[in-house]
């Protein structure tokens, strides 16, 4: 019987096949987290890690380039437990599948960073974090408390620092454990002994650089809470700039390293000595300028004194009538010069008018007129009389008594003269007129 492959089967070839393997792990399983222990490792010129990653009861090859693993910040060790991420894969070569690793952590460190968000989490939702509950940090402190180890680089930096800016304020140190298991509760009982010390306005929890196991004191829940009912301000400077513990977060002020938070919390006294002398320069020089202003108003005050002293305005007065008198005299003597001229001008315009010669022309024609209105007079009366006779006359002759010694009467009735019988009724009253007298009558 023949077990050979028939024309419809295809022949693989190693290459083919490792390929092919190659791409379902790469593709059906992709990139996974997995725990192990690190052996074998070795590190060629190339810069490149591989190692045996491996449990109890099995092993696998695993390789980290130089691209991924100069970004790691520490180098495994052999026997080291690490947690990778890496990508399942065949290396085609050998035919052996591996461990393509993107990153590597020491797995008990990584246990500490997920503690440390699940904390971190919880206590910021509770508001612990929270802006709006820091204390403010006072700008020139009276005494300060630091809670550090009593040796070591932090200390000594923060003293420094201290005296070299504010040496005037003094400090009271709480050593304490900074490192290990008792430290948390070491530091809690330090803030409880700082606030029986009650001498303290700021605090300063300080340590230098170290891994997360090392700092892992300053992420205890229990101390976390104790620094946010802390009523004194807290200012952290807890490792490096790049490392961050629960306490930084709860503190009132962070500062990337325990030299900067001695910095925070201290005036330069330079800068203080700088702004005295700038505030004295300014007080001198205020005083200055209102000691210029009360001279100026003494010398004022002294002036208005003088012109108001009896004997000053005694002669301001003699002065005053000195020049009333010569004004006067100025003045009186050119109102008389001024008369003097006009007298001489009205004598010159009174002998030119005057009124005797023409009191003697006017005599001459008053005599020549009198003399023309008295024989004017004379011909008017002349005149007037002859008038008057032939009007006398004319009168005479027309007047009506005249006519009524000649026999005739006038008639009137309701005073109004009767000039027809057709104005007379019978019994009409009339007024009868004759020369020497009226009578009534009536008409019958």
């Amino acid at each position: 019987m023949k077990t050979g492959p028939t024309a419809n089967d295809a022949i693989w070839t190693i290459s083919a096949l490792n390929f092919e393997v190659k791409t379902i792990l790469s593709e059906g399983i992709g990139s996974l987290w997995i725990e192990g222990e690190v052996s074998n490792f070795a590190q060629p010129a190339s810069g490149h890690w591989y190692f045996t990653l491996k449990d109890e009861r099995a092993q696998c090859r695993a390789a980290m380039f130089k691209g991924r693993n100069s970004r790691m910040g520490f180098m495994p060790k052999n026997g080291q437990s690490v947690l990778v991420k890496a990508q399942v894969t065949l290396y085609e070569a050998r035919g052996e599948y591996q461990l393509i690793v993107d990153h590597i952590e020491d797995a008990g460190v990584g246990e500490l960073k997920r503690r440390y968000e699940h904390l971190k989490n919880q206590l910021d939702r509770e508001g612990l974090f929270s802006q709006a509950r820091k204390k403010p940090i006072p700008v020139h402190p009276s005494h300060i408390g630091i809670i550090t180890s009593g040796t070591g680089a932090a200390i000594r930096d923060a003293l420094s620092v201290i005296r070299r800016r504010a040496p005037y304020i003094p400090v009271t140190i709480f050593p304490t454990l900074v490192q290990g298991e008792q430290a948390a509760e070491q530091i809690r009982h330090s803030l409880v002994q700082l606030q029986k010390y009650g001498r303290c306005d700021v605090v300063l929890m300080i340590r230098g650089g170290g891994s997360l196991e090392d700092m892992w004191c300053f992420n205890d829940e229990v101390l976390a809470r104790d620094m946010a009912e802390f009523p004194v301000p807290i200012v952290t400077g807890i490792g490096h700039e790049i490392d961050f513990t629960i306490a930084d977060f709860v503190a009132d002020f962070r500062a990337p390293t325990p030299s900067v938070a001695a910095e925070a919390i201290t005036p330069d006294c330079q800068d203080l000595t700088q702004m005295l002398d700038e505030y004295v320069s300014r007080l001198l020089l205020q005083m200055q300028m209102r000691l210029t202003r009360r001279r100026e108003q003494l010398s004022q005050l002294e002036r208005n004194l003088n012109s108001l002293h009896p004997r000053r305005q005694f002669e301001q007065f003699k002065l005053r009538l000195k020049l009333a008198t010569e004004s006067l005299i100025s003045h009186q003597r050119a109102r008389i010069h001024q008369q003097k001229a006009d007298l001489l001008s009205s004598q010159t315009v009174l002998f030119q008018n005057n009124p005797l010669l023409a009191i003697q022309q006017y005599e001459q024609e008053l005599r020549y007129l009198l003399n023309r209105n008295t024989q004017a007079v004379k011909q008017s009366l002349i005149r007037a009389r002859h008038k008057l006779a032939l009007q006398a006359k004319t009168l005479d002759t027309l007047s009506p008594l005249k006519t009524l010694s000649r026999g005739f009467a006038t008639i009137e009735k309701d005073n109004k003269l009767v000039t027809s019988v057709k104005q007379l009724n019978r019994g009409d009253e009339i007024a009868v007129t004759l020369v020497d007298g009226k009578k009534q009558a009536s008409i019958l």
